[in-house]
């Protein structure tokens, strides 16, 4: 005749339940980071997928102001949120109609500190899921040890057979089949945002190495445009009959 669930519960010692509350309260933190975290990726890629053709038109306008509207407007976008107060840094240095290699260097810093900051976000709570699924074992596992001492302590000191202690070792068991059964889906869960935080990560560097790109070429542009401003302002001089300040001081100078 097999024994159920609430025999062996009601049959268990203090020492055993205490254990099984150890594990419902590791499962009850599991199971809140995994509501958690799944809510935080899914909005993030929602608000992503809405932001990233909006940003690249705004990008391919040079439209900075609208691309920082953007970045405001979708927060909730891992790729939004590693562009903040980027677009204020190349509006204040920009202003000369000149962008630097050491100001391109800057904005880069400021989206790698973005960047680190938005996966320190997602892997919060993570170490939990770690702790659990590696120490839940070894909790049921004490569980176990401790009622099987005592089923053959009672053994001993009643001098009976293996049957009469068979229900203390199937309670004793029963704390390390609960260590597994939180200690399993957490190891998974882990795994599993582990994978889409790195997925995350690696969008995050791809788009913004294409960002510092792009501020390369807007670079040449804007040294190229110079350039041109400079031609035409030479040709006014010269068309004019005014001398050129620079070549007046060289000739004093000599």
């Amino acid at each position: 005749m097999g024994i159920s669930l609430i025999e062996l519960w009601e049959s268990m010692g203090w020492f055993a339940r205490g254990i099984v509350y150890v594990l419902l309260i590791m499962s009850i933190f599991v199971a809140t980071i995994v509501f958690r975290k799944l809510i935080q990726l899914r909005r993030a890629r929602s608000a992503t997928l809405k932001f990233s053709p909006l940003f690249s038109k705004a990008l391919a306008n040079e439209d900075f102001a609208t691309a920082e509207k953007l970045v405001e407007q979708y927060p909730r976008s891992h790729l939004a949120a590693s562009f903040r107060r980027v677009f204020q840094t190349i509006t204040f240095h920009s202003k000369d109609h000149a962008l630097s290699a050491v100001e391109i260097a800057s904005v880069q810093r400021i989206i790698d500190l973005n960047t680190l900051e938005q996966l320190a976000r997602f892997r919060r709570g993570l170490g939990v899921l770690a702790t659990v699924g590696a120490t839940a074992p070894f909790v049921g596992l004490l569980g176990t040890t401790m009622g099987v001492v005592n089923a053959f302590t009672g053994m001993a000191e009643a001098g009976a057979g293996i049957a009469a202690i068979s229900a203390g070792i199937a309670e004793a068991l029963l704390t390390t089949a609960f260590g597994l059964l939180v200690a399993i889906p957490a190891v998974w869960l882990y795994n599993y945002f582990l994978n889409r935080i790195d997925y995350i990560s690696m969008e995050i560097t791809y788009t913004t190495k294409e960002f510092v790109d792009f501020l390369i070429r807007y670079e040449a542009r804007l040294k190229h445009g110079a350039g041109d401003r400079e031609e035409e302002m030479a040709a006014v001089l010269e068309s004019s009959n005014i001398p050129d300040p620079a070549a007046t001081a060289r000739a004093r100078m000599s």
